[in-house]
């Protein structure tokens, strides 16, 4: 087993993003945080998010969210629930999206880890 922090790496992998905010909103989307649904952290827990953190950047208003997830997660299925597109509508006025109304996201492609 190779642990990192409390996650197995065998069991779990490291998923790192970008996305990003419109500019002022930064308050707004903490607060929309603060008041997560508990239905979608349910459902992200159920396909296999098990640590999730989002930091913003105010300078160039980009987001970088990093999550642990399970190796057999069920991540790709979120896009077409229901409580998923609800959140993505709730949000969809801070912050740069698809036409699908997801969030617009950029893969971070890792370049140094220190474990």
């Amino acid at each position: 087993m190779t642990a990192v922090g409390p996650f197995d790496t065998a069991t779990h992998e490291k998923h790192a993003f970008a996305m990003r905010l419109h500019p002022g909103r930064a308050d707004d989307y903490r607060r929309r945080h603060d008041a997560l649904w508990p239905e979608l952290a349910r459902l992200l827990r159920e396909a296999g998010v098990a640590d999730y953190s989002i930091h913003l950047d105010p300078a160039s208003h980009t987001l970088f969210a990093v999550l642990w997830r399970r190796r057999d997660h069920a991540m790709a299925s979120l896009h077409d629930h229901p409580v998923m597109r609800r959140w993505w509508a709730h949000m969809a006025d801070l912050m740069e999206t698809e036409p699908s109304g997801a969030p617009t996201v950029l893969p971070l492609e890792p370049l140094f880890h220190l474990p």
